[in-house]
């Protein structure tokens, strides 16, 4: 018999491949969910805070793509593509997240793939394929995850290799000219170790579509390799990981949203004629287009990234009762991504955003389980090393005009370099069978040099439009942080299907440089920035029923946020010049609400989940930005009031041959603001996703159809807000419809 953990591989034995849908627990029974929130694998109804888990077949069944879809299955997430595909995205948890497109700085909600921290926000644009699952730790995860985890941390897991030599092979195609392909192939090499090899394979058209004549049809073709390997012998394992990724496309059009009923006396328009598309900008541009996904743009924007590296687990049974994992990992990304602002035919706003990342990860974590209590005791250290070269061409066409004196072609070099350093510990303390105390403490200490160099393309010679370079700043500096987190928490056990918990926690997000697109050198001398912290409150419950067909989770949170960072788009003080974009310590706020999570089997046919996630509250306190503008009371940016969704799930069985499964689903957002203005034009009014899929499992085959926002909603990632500059906001449009079908056979 094979020595590869056969009772832990018996189920991907039967299943045969990460496309089987149906569960190996009873089908009537709800299916027992096991977490790694703690690092270790857990009954969620273990763990003291809230987890959500999905489970990689139901991303796979429904289609999703990447990370940024996650919020579509997840109540109180919130993931915008942010400034196109491509660029770092904005993740949010009940409230809290980063809106920046800035490739140096990091998110507040950590991301982690197969145990390594990803680093900045750059490389959280993660393609989801051949995943065992994902969790979502909601609030603060100072102890165990630390670095920049005030929001939440989202864990992604990859399947590994396991017993038994099989494949699958998917063939898909969809609207919008996508193709799919994607494949794995496990092989047993011996009774102690095994290899898995995957491939994905994705090309696509963006469901926005541009009507200016000689402008290239844009879309992405991405290709993603994996290679891992797992050994596992009597006191040793040792899983090993390489990943490779290469994406080549032109990127998502901007669509053009104009204020002005008539620019030259610069009337505007009411709120109305500008959401209905009426108005034109600053320059008398219109796409001319009642359709919603249509621009024109003169959008010959390449995107073309390349993302490799490595993830190795070597863990070493010490004894019955301890265990040392040591996790190393690295991972680099060079991106070169360009973009169009104006939104429009004429050269008014465009640049590319460049950037190296460099990511080492390395964690030493013992782990002892002392009869019923638990001591996890760890060190972490993690360098990054980011090389921007961004540059942004501003108003082109006014150059030798009597409009043109803000003409000009900004080119930005950063470095920076950053260490961070962490000792953790946490111990699990069963004071008897009911109760469970957990105690955690971490220490983080954190540095980051930053060199950041800009020059200048100016008009000189009004005989010369192309300009002179000139040199603009040069900044080095700085930034040092060392902070002290922890979680207390204490979970009663009701009985064995009913426990409630209180959470107290704390995080904090390290301070940075904001080296992105600056105006002038008084901005880059003022651009860092120092760590901000996030004080939780959590109460709530986990819920079964004796027949095991009704799950409940629910919890009441309570965040205190202190010196938060905000991103600021705002006028500048300049008449034309383009806005002042800051990442500043602002301001505090106060955030509460709940979630709520339902999951319910009526029978061996018919299943039920349902998610509520309910802010009320989420607005700064006191504060004025630097212009003077009032604040306080504003909501934060992002943070929709209620936000639910669900899915219900049909399963028939026809000879024990024949499996059919169908999947409805959807997602509402209450609207919500793009920026801490509030201002109602850069703001997102509600709107509901409804998804459809349905699998047919033949012996080796299956046959799935899925569609996503069926009724084709439309909706916008980001309203950019430019009024001030160039009289329109820069529209990311979602993404409409989008329906595909495909095959896959297993062997």
């Amino acid at each position: 018999m094979s020595k590869l953990s056969i009772k832990k591989f018996l189920p991907a034995l039967l299943a045969l491949s990460s496309s089987q849908i149906w569960s190996n627990a009873t089908a009537s029974e709800i299916e027992v969910i096991e977490v790694y929130a703690q690092k270790r694998k857990q009954l969620d109804n273990e763990v003291s805070i809230t987890v959500n888990q999905v489970k990689g077949d139901k991303l796979l069944n429904f289609g999703l793509k990447d990370s940024t879809e996650l919020g579509l299955l997840i109540p109180n997430l919130k993931i915008s593509q942010n400034a196109a595909e491509g660029t770092p995205p904005a993740v949010n948890i009940r409230g809290v997240g980063l809106i920046d497109y800035n490739t140096a700085n990091t998110s507040p909600v950590a991301m982690y793939v197969d145990g390594m921290s990803v680093g900045s926000a750059n490389n959280q644009l993660i393609n989801l394929f051949d995943i065992e699952q994902v969790e979502v730790l909601k609030g603060p995860q100072g102890t165990l995850f630390g670095r920049n985890s005030t929001g939440g941390a989202i864990l992604i897991r990859s399947k590994r290799p396991e017993a038994g030599t099989y494949g699958f092979i998917t063939l898909g195609a969809g609207t919008d000219n996508m193709y799919k392909a994607a494949g794995a192939y496990n092989v047993e090499m011996s009774d102690n170790s095994a290899i898995r090899l995957v491939f994905n394979h994705n090309k696509y058209d963006y469901t926005s579509y541009n009507i200016l004549a000689d402008s290239p049809e844009a879309g992405m073709e991405q290709n993603d390799l994996r290679l891992s390997y797992l050994g596992q012998w009597e006191h040793l394992e040792w899983y090993l990981k390489l990943n490779y990724s290469h994406w080549n496309g032109i990127v998502q059009p901007v669509g053009n949203i104009g204020i002005y009923s008539d620019p030259i006396s610069q009337r505007r328009c009411s709120i109305s004629q500008v959401n209905a598309g009426n108005c034109v900008d600053a320059f008398g541009f219109n796409d001319g287009s009642n359709d919603y996904w249509a621009v024109s743009v003169n959008n010959d924007s390449p995107h073309h990234s390349i993302n490799k590296g490595w993830t190795s687990e070597f863990t070493w049974d010490v004894n019955q009762d301890t265990q040392l994992v040591w996790l190393n990992g690295f991972n680099r990304l060079d991106r070169e991504h360009a973009f169009n602002c104006d939104g429009s035919p004429a050269q008014l706003c465009e640049g590319q955003l460049g950037v190296k990342a460099e990511v080492l990860n390395n964690e030493l974590r013992l782990q002892h389980s002392l009869g019923a209590h638990f001591l996890t005791f760890g060190v972490f250290a993690l360098q990054e090393r980011i090389f921007q070269k961004n540059d942004n061409d501003i108003l082109r066409d006014l150059r030798g005009t009597p409009f043109g004196d803000n003409s000009a072609h900004f080119f930005y070099d950063n470095e920076l370099k950053n260490n961070s350093f962490a000792v953790f510990s946490q111990f699990d303390w069963h004071l008897n069978k009911n109760w469970l105390a957990t105690f955690g403490l971490r220490y983080a200490d954190e540095n980051l040099d930053y060199d950041s160099l800009s020059n200048i393309n100016v008009v000189i010679d009004p005989t010369n439009l192309s300009g002179a370079l000139l040199p603009f700043y040069h900044v080095k500096g700085e930034v040092k942080d060392n902070d002290l987190s922890g979680r207390l928490a204490i979970n009663y056990s009701i009985n064995q299907q009913h426990n409630l918990y209180y959470s107290l926690s704390n995080g904090y997000k390290s301070g940075g440089y904001n080296g992105g697109y600056l105006s002038s050198p008084e901005q880059a001398m003022l651009a860092d920035y120092g760590p901000e912290e996030l004080i939780a409150n959590e109460f709530g419950g986990k819920f079964i029923n004796d027949q095991k067909s009704l799950k409940v989770n629910w919890a009441l949170f309570h965040y205190n946020y202190k010196n938060q960072q905000v991103f600021m788009n705002q006028p500048s003080l300049v008449e034309g010049a383009p806005p002042i974009q800051l990442l500043e310590n602002v301001a505090n706020s106060k955030i509460y609400g709940a979630d709520l999570e339902i999951l319910h089997s009526f029978n061996e046919a018919l299943e039920l989940s349902f998610g509520i996630g309910y802010i009320p509250h989420a607005q700064f306190e006191a504060f004025s930005d630097p212009l003077g503008n009032s604040l306080t009371n504003n909501r934060l940016p992002f943070t929709s009031e209620v936000n639910f969704n669900g899915v219900l799930s049909y399963r028939v069985v026809w000879d024990s041959k024949i499996d059919i499964q169908t999947n409805i689903g959807f997602d509402h957002q209450s609207d919500y603001y793009f920026d801490q203005n509030q201002s109602e034009l850069a703001s997102q009014p509600s709107y509901t996703l409804w998804s459809i899929n349905s699998q047919f499992n033949f012996e080796k085959y299956t046959v799935r159809f899925w569609a996503k926002n069926i009724f084709d909603k439309e909706y916008s990632h980001l309203k950019f807000d430019l009024t001030n500059f160039l009289g329109m906001l820069e529209d990311f449009k979602g993404e409409g419809r989008r329906v595909g079908l495909e095959l896959t056979y297993r062997f």
